[in-house]
């Protein structure tokens, strides 16, 4: 299911590129998230890099455990924005999608989030679960 995006979701948009262009690092920090909670908060961050790249951490993640420790578990709508990189050719603030461990980590702490993509040449707002169809489940988990 796909949902308009409204001038809510442009803003959050703007608060993870806000994020990006604070905290980039060429090397280090090249993607921003924001998590708007169904209370209409907004929480951000960076992602982070290492030396060893298993041991990076994604932006999503960071955005919900900035929204938790606040003491918020609902969330509405996230975002992922990759900085531009010139030296690719890419001159400007991108929409990502979250890559597979973001997308079972938000479901994990609420199914009902939507996310914003860039697909099929346009943005799109989508519940995450959309695009994890089939997600884990333990199966000794009977309920």
């Amino acid at each position: 299911m796909e949902f308009d995006l409204n001038d809510e979701d442009y803003e959050l948009i703007e608060r993870a590129k806000d994020a990006i262009r604070k905290g980039f690092k060429k090397g280090w920090h090249s993607v921003g998230a924001a998590l708007r909670t169904r209370d209409g908060e907004i929480f951000t961050s960076i992602h982070f890099e290492a030396t060893v790249g298993r041991i990076a951490v994604c932006a999503e993640p960071i955005a919900i455990a900035n929204a938790v420790m606040s003491g918020k578990e609902k969330f509405d709508t996230i975002v992922a924005v990759m900085h531009p990189k010139p030296e690719k050719g890419r001159m400007d603030y991108e929409v990502v999608s979250p890559c597979g461990m973001c997308r079972e980590m938000v479901t994990d702490y609420d199914p009902e989030t939507k996310v914003i993509i860039f697909a099929e040449g346009k943005l799109k707002k989508m519940h995450m679960s959309d695009l994890l169809p089939y997600k884990f489940k333990d199966p000794t988990d009977l309920h």
